[in-house]
């Protein structure tokens, strides 16, 4: 690999961490309603399972509720019961076309529980981008084995994906720092 093929392949897998960082954010509960907390929830419609976004409409009438207006009529039992085993405590109220679901105000502890979680989800990212590191040192110093490279680039090489990983990192920071401020707001 070429040195600017490294450093495009490294951050675009980088980037990538903090976007499927950000998408598993989404699903932890804050103190507003979000349509990402139920649409990746599986649904067993016709022995498939199969996420609610793709069997319904979720909208956000009001702060602490959602409604969920299935496309299929006759999902709507499968909905309710994937609601209630999934981990979010909210008990579905059906009135035979939608569910409403009204988000209780998050506890103290609840609250902490929560901020915790972000915190561990975001030290998974920054690990995967540290492996990320580590796999691309590995191709640049092969690089300069097989000729590809010159020392003095490999070497500038590894500073630049370090330069890379802190630009993420911060952008890791940044994420942490805003979900908790969110799971923590009342």
């Amino acid at each position: 690999m070429t040195y600017d093929q490294l450093v495009k392949d490294t951050s675009s897998r980088m980037e990538k961490a903090v976007k499927h960082l950000q998408d598993h954010l989404r699903s932890i509960r804050t103190s507003q309603a979000s349509p990402s907390l139920v649409e990746n929830i599986r649904v067993d419609y016709y022995g498939t399972p199969t996420p609610m976004s793709q069997l319904a409409s979720i909208s956000v009438p009001e702060p602490r509720m959602l409604v969920v207006k299935p496309f299929d009529a006759s999902a709507l039992q499968e909905m309710a019961k994937a609601i209630q085993k999934s981990d979010l405590g909210i008990n579905p109220q059906s009135d035979g076309k939608v569910l409403r679901l009204t988000l209780p105000q998050l506890s103290g502890d609840q609250r902490k529980k929560y901020a915790a979680k972000v915190k561990e989800m975001c030290e998974e990212g920054r690990v995967a981008m540290r492996n990320t590191r580590r796999e691309m040192n590995k191709l640049a110093d092969q690089a300069k084995k097989g000729g590809d490279l010159t020392e003095d680039d490999n070497r500038q090489l590894h500073d630049e994906i370090q330069t890379l990983l802190k630009s993420f990192e911060q952008q890791v920071d940044n994420v942490l720092e805003n979900k908790t401020r969110e799971v923590l707001e009342l």
